[in-house]
């Protein structure tokens, strides 16, 4: 049995959580695969609003086994925080979530590096959101992380003593004269640790390897965006895992060749949290009418999000590099009301045009070049099928499954699970 991939095809919040919400009930398994809880998966149900950080976004149905995969990093104090929330909904999560042996443990030191690496960079700042995510990525690429298996080992705090004196003495040097109290960020750490150890912990890539056999439906579910992609991205202003199709097979241990549909996330324009160059960002009426009417605020950090046209071109490259099967459109409601529509298509690169994305597009050597289109003001949140869509709305469609070669199979309308319009 194939498995089915969904990602995020901008700089995030792209609204993948709410549809792994809307797709769960096709499947006996959702998977997490990258990051960290600098994501926010915002859900909608039932009048009530539900932001997860690790957890991934099935947890809400009955049916579904929930998998948090090997190329996921998380923070035991975030991650109970999230638990804590569940238990308000009678969610029985400890039937249905399980964990990676193979993913690595944020420590609290982890936080305090990232604070102390970005304080020490002044106006080139990244962007970080502080949670140590990029400081728990180095450590498991320099072979020094804490995993999830090791708390089954007898010796894991000695481990733990020793990484965390390593760390203090790297926030010396860094000399940012970051403020903050181990011991009380210890407590809760081991505290946390305790309620983490209470969960399931399995070897998940023969877990999911025996799914497959079984026939089990799988959707791995990613974080972040493709233009975040460590390797892929807007180098250095991205985040430190494989947000692109590849993190799925790295993330979770299952093979290229098991993946089937690749579901593409997008909005039906640009955000971007963070620093980093965003060739069409808006600093007008239109960008903080965007930015308003999409509520565009950081489901995890709460910071206002940088708004902008469409760039079809940054998305063209996603989907390339993807291997995207299906796009999925969100965030459609909050265009209702623009007379004219714009879309770039295309890039001014150091004096000549081109249609894909350069090594470099910072606003020095990029300008975008946009196709006008006519809007709608209809408002669609109340709009429950397609047969509804206004021409102007059923043309932008049309345009950009032309312009991407790929078919756009879902519309969202507003922010609820019910407003989700099928193709």
């Amino acid at each position: 049995m194939a498995v089915n991939l969904l990602l995020g095809l901008q700089w995030g919040d792209e609204g993948k959580g709410k549809i792994v919400d809307v797709l769960t009930k096709n499947y006996d398994i959702i998977a997490r695969f990258q990051g960290g809880p600098n994501a926010g998966h915002t859900l909608e149900f039932d009048g009530i609003k539900h932001v997860l950080h690790t957890i991934p976004s099935g947890i809400f149905h009955d049916k579904a086994v929930n998998l948090v995969g090997n190329g996921v990093v998380i923070d035991p104090v975030i991650f109970k925080k999230e638990l804590d929330n569940l238990a308000k909904f009678n969610i029985d999560y400890k039937s249905k979530l399980l964990i990676s042996r193979k993913a690595h443990l944020i420590l609290p030191t982890h936080r305090i590096l990232d604070a102390a690496s970005e304080a020490s960079k002044g106006k080139a700042k990244i962007g970080s959101t502080l949670k140590g995510i990029g400081p728990t990525y180095m450590d498991k690429t320099g072979r020094n992380g804490i995993r999830v298996g090791d708390l089954e080992l007898s010796d894991w705090k000695e481990r733990y003593r020793t990484l965390a004196n390593k760390h203090e003495a790297m926030i010396d040097f860094y000399d940012a004269k970051i403020e903050y109290d181990l011991q009380e960020l210890e407590q809760d750490f081991f505290e946390a640790v305790e309620t983490l150890k209470s969960l399931t912990f399995i070897d998940s890539e023969e877990y999911l390897h025996q799914a497959q056999k079984e026939g089990k439906k799988i959707l791995a579910e990613g974080a972040q965006g493709s233009l975040l992609d460590i390797d892929f991205g807007t180098y250095p202003f991205v985040t430190s895992s494989n947000t692109t199709a590849a993190g799925a097979c790295t993330g979770l241990g299952v093979a290229p060749n098991k993946i089937k549909e690749v579901f593409g996330i997008f909005k039906a324009y640009t955000t971007r949290v963070g620093s980093g160059p965003f060739p069409t960002e808006l600093f007008d009426e239109d960008g903080e009418t965007m930015g308003r009417v999409g509520n565009e605020f950081g489901a995890t950090t709460g910071r206002p999000r940088r708004c902008g046209w469409l760039d079809l071109v940054a998305l063209k490259y996603a989907v390339h590099v993807n291997g995207v099967t299906q796009l999925m459109m969100m965030k459609g409601d909050v265009l209702s009301g623009f007379e004219t529509l714009k879309v770039c298509t295309a890039y001014k690169y150091k004096g000549e045009t081109i249609d894909h994305l350069p090594y470099n597009i910072e606003p020095e050597n990029v300008t975008p070049i946009y196709t006008e289109m006519k809007g709608w003001s209809e408002d669609l949140t109340k709009m429950s099928d397609k047969s509804q869509f206004p021409k102007e709305l059923n043309e932008y469609i049309e345009f950009l499954e032309k312009e991407l070669e790929t078919p756009i199979t879902i519309v969202s309308v507003g922010p609820d699970r019910t407003q989700t319009i099928h193709r």
